[in-house]
């Protein structure tokens, strides 16, 4: 196979977003194969047993499918925003924050979002215990942009496409009475940065009889 680094995609879902928001840092040019998660393309599922987006396959035929690999593998490629020198200087604390939004954080945050998946589940209650997670983030941001001052860092990209999944539930309570002001103003610092609408143009269902989708 040669040619671009083909990423398997959802455009809304939040680990493929991540996936995005480093290659979009990186510069790296990649053919974007967006997928309809109730119909996914046998070529996707042919090198990805794990069946969910995102999905790397590079040039080499080296499959990558966990969004934070894709992560770190785009910008140890290209980095001009030094990202991964300011992550490796807090690594230890990212790498556990990161891993609450993916375990506590987003368990609760799926059944306040979607309740009628599972059974006797009071959607309100998950909400809490989800807004205790960012709670503890609200005190690092402390009236700063993003996490670690005024720039988007790799913990900003890995973990603000979840506060936004979290916003959407319902965005009346969210930012009118939910009592987290800082997180409010973190993410729309980051859907108002210019990055994000890049990474979340429309695309149609990739077909393999499609023209190629060059991003970014």
């Amino acid at each position: 196979m040669k040619g671009h680094p083909i990423l398997y995609s959802f455009r809304r879902c939040p680990y493929a977003m991540r996936a995005r928001l480093a290659l979009y840092s990186s510069q790296i040019q990649c053919e974007l194969r967006e997928v309809h998660l109730s119909d996914k393309p046998s070529e996707m599922l042919e090198i990805s047993e794990k069946a969910t987006v995102p999905v790397l396959q590079l040039d080499s035929g080296l499959v990558i499918d966990e969004s934070l690999d894709i992560m770190k593998w785009a910008l140890s490629k290209s980095d001009p925003d030094g990202l991964l020198t300011e992550y490796s200087q807090f690594q230890y604390e990212v790498d556990e924050l990161i891993l609450l939004i993916d375990t506590k954080f987003k368990a609760h945050l799926d059944k306040y979002k979607y309740p009628n998946r599972y059974r006797g589940v009071e959607p309100v209650d998950h909400r809490t215990i989800a807004m205790g997670v960012l709670k503890g983030i609200e005190d690092c941001i402390n009236n700063c942009s993003y996490i670690f001052g005024e720039k988007l860092s790799f913990a900003d990209m890995a973990i603000l496409p979840f506060v936004r999944q979290y916003r959407i539930a319902d965005p009346e309570w969210f930012d009118n009475v939910m009592p987290l002001p800082f997180i409010k103003k973190w993410l729309e610092k980051f859907i108002s940065n210019s990055i994000f609408d890049e990474i979340m143009i429309k695309t149609a269902v990739w077909k393999p009889s499609a023209e190629k989708v060059v991003f970014p």
